[in-house]
């Protein structure tokens, strides 16, 4: 969820990037994983309870390496301005009950405002993705309320979300066969290890979330080449 991350992605020819999205204080719309600044920044305290600019003065690449250093977090405009309008967007958008109603509006407009909506996606829980819809009934969704598991395909199916991330444990060969039954991709999160990768690309998935994209593209590559 930095600029640093995205650089090197970008440069790796990655075709979809993940976008961490929760909202501060004062309405500002950063990337970063955690509710928290605690374990990515020199800072402390909840997202939700900072300003947007206490959040961009944080160092939020020191904690992952020494040479990352300075490193600082993103508002959604920034980063959406760096990277490539044809790499693929999967923006996750973590919203709560307090916040709900505002963040996953204000998330599509930003989205619609810079044009992006056409090769972008949202992930989130059912309840966001129903809001987010009725701000724009064209958005692509992808359902991250993945329990039950034994009914997360119907379920995804019935609010017409045509993207599933499913925890890479619980994805089988029986899931992706039932998902792309229904016109849906399966994306599961997350594998960095090449077993898991290869498993998963057994199983027919569509995509793969991870950390280690380097690895995932020789992997591919080499399954390809079978």
């Amino acid at each position: 969820n930095t600029a640093a991350a995205f650089h090197e992605a970008i440069r790796l020819g990655v075709e979809c990037i993940e976008l961490d999205i929760h909202r501060s204080a004062d309405g500002g719309l950063i990337l970063i994983h955690d509710g928290t600044v605690d374990r990515t920044s020199d800072g402390s305290g909840k997202v939700a309870e900072l300003t947007t600019a206490e959040i961009l003065a944080l160092d939020a690449g020191s904690w992952f390496d020494p040479a990352w250093a300075n490193e600082h977090f993103l508002l959604l405009q920034e980063a959406l301005e760096l990277i490539p309008a044809a790499i693929r967007l999967n923006v996750h958008v973590k919203a709560y009950d307090h916040d709900r109603q505002l963040l996953a509006p204000e998330v599509v407009d930003v989205l619609q405002a810079q044009g992006r909506l056409d090769n972008a996606f949202m992930a989130a829980d059912e309840a966001t993705l129903i809001c987010a819809r009725q701000r724009q009934r064209s958005l692509e969704i992808c359902n991250l309320s993945v329990q039950p598991a034994q009914d997360y395909v119907q379920r995804s199916s019935r609010i017409n979300c045509r993207i599933l991330q499913p925890s890479h444990v619980m994805t089988t060969v029986q899931m992706v066969s039932d998902a792309h039954a229904l016109g849906m991709e399966v994306n599961p999160f997350f594998a960095d290890d090449e077993q898991e990768m290869r498993r998963l690309g057994d199983c027919g998935v569509d995509g793969i979330l991870t950390n280690q994209p380097a690895r995932l593209q020789d992997v591919r590559r080499s399954l390809m080449s079978c």
